[in-house]
């Protein structure tokens, strides 16, 4: 991060008024500019343009879209654009002569995004950035909500914006969306409110056929399973396998690093309790950049931040342990064992984003200490069982993951073809 940006967080941080004076200018500037570089650009009804978590990564739905898409001989005439923040990585995509690799916010991507028919997204785009009127934004969002999200927020403790900012934020974006992809009736209801859809009359325009991205979860093969494996190192090894996937804290952010990881799980003492029969996979949310000492705990905790797809641990892992983050809902469609690990609940659920659910409907065990976590490690690893409750969870939440969501949404989107 460059000096003056560093300057201007830490400044925005400290005062609302300069903040929003700030952002102003800079969307006003980053608008003009944006218009200045797609000047002329028609759009073009073959061409989709793709990009997961802002650019980090090859991931989530616009992935499995994608890929859907690529697969289908009716889709033959299509031209893909995927946008990266390190395209280098990515250039392999190019092995499909109608793909295109572009480096995320530079002309090239602005030029294809002021062409593409079709945007394919998991995640806020810029406010200074508006589809045209014959332009099809896709929102895929990246879960299903435990966490209340934009209008819906009762209080928030982000250091970067207010509740008032944040909502105000999420309408914007909600003017733009031609679509917006939802796994359950109950992702639809809270997708509606929070984005406040039903105001701007745009109920209408979710498309709820379950997600895209969870198709991988219902399909796998065994081949799948052992590559990630021996990318990891991890082949040979007979212990059975934890994914520890935490959220971001929205109240722990550093001017120079972004969100960071507090250390709130004692690594050492549960090697000793479990590191004979587990090892843990570490997963932190993208958004958090700072370092953990993975040489630490070599050979017991795993650093698997940089595995752009999620998919590939959840289908390596026995256990998920997580705390606010959605991920348990993908993970429930393997049927297989989830803890939380809540060390923070009290705050979390009264002073931080808040819960759309009754948490004592959830069929899985909530732990608010370590001692606690670490039995029910135990407790789970003797006694675990598909119940009725965890089977009502998934008729709830997952009755729509199936293995052909993509195909499903693809169809309702490229109605013409």
């Amino acid at each position: 991060m460059s000096v003056l940006k560093r300057i201007a967080l830490g400044m925005s941080k400290r005062s609302i008024v300069l903040r929003r004076i700030i952002r102003d200018l800079v969307n006003s500037f980053r608008n003009l500019k944006f218009k200045i570089n797609t000047l002329g650009k028609k759009v073009d009804n073959n061409v989709l343009i793709f990009c997961s978590f802002n650019g980090k990564s090859y991931s989530c739905s616009p992935k499995a879209i994608y890929e859907y898409i690529v697969s289908e001989p009716k889709y033959s005439t299509y031209k893909f654009v995927w946008s990266f923040i390190e395209p280098e990585k990515y250039k392999f995509l190019e092995n499909n002569k109608n793909t295109i690799v572009v480096k995320q916010n530079s002309k090239q991507y602005q030029k294809y995004l002021a062409m593409a028919k079709y945007w394919i997204f998991n995640y806020k785009i810029p406010d200074y950035i508006y589809p045209k009127k014959n332009q099809v934004f896709v929102q895929c969002w990246h879960g299903t909500p435990l966490k209340r999200l934009g209008c819906d927020l009762q209080h928030f403790d982000n250091v970067l914006n207010t509740i008032e900012e944040m909502k105000k934020r999420y309408k914007i974006e909600a003017e733009k969306f031609t679509y917006f992809l939802s796994p359950s009736k109950f992702a639809s209801e809270k997708f509606i409110s929070a984005w406040n859809l039903k105001e701007i009359g745009k109920e209408d325009i979710i498309i709820e056929e379950g997600y895209p991205r969870n198709d991988f979860l219902f399909n796998y093969t065994e081949k799948d399973i052992m590559k990630i494996k021996k990318r990891l190192g991890i082949e040979k090894d007979n212990r059975k396998i934890i994914l520890y996937a935490p959220t971001y804290r929205s109240d722990q952010h550093s001017s120079n690093e972004g969100y960071v990881y507090k250390e709130e799980l004692d690594f050492e003492h549960l090697k000793q309790k479990i590191g004979d029969k587990y090892i843990i996979l570490f997963r932190p949310h993208y958004f958090i950049a700072n370092n953990f000492d993975f040489e630490k705990f070599k050979g017991f905790v795993y650093d698997v931040s940089k595995i752009d797809d999620i998919n590939y641990l959840y289908i390596i892992s026995d256990m998920l342990i997580t705390d606010y983050s959605s991920v348990f809902f993908d993970f429930a469609n393997l049927k297989r064992p989830i803890i939380f690990y809540m060390y923070d609940l009290e705050h979390y659920r009264d002073k931080s984003n808040g819960f759309y659910i009754d948490l004592n409907e959830l069929p899985f065990k909530i732990t608010q200490t370590q001692e606690e976590l670490e039995k029910e490690i135990i407790e789970v690893d003797m006694n675990f069982s598909y119940d009725a409750k965890y089977k009502e969870f998934n008729e709830k939440y997952n009755y729509l993951d199936d293995g052909q969501a993509s195909r499903r949404v693809v169809e309702r989107i490229l109605k013409e073809t």
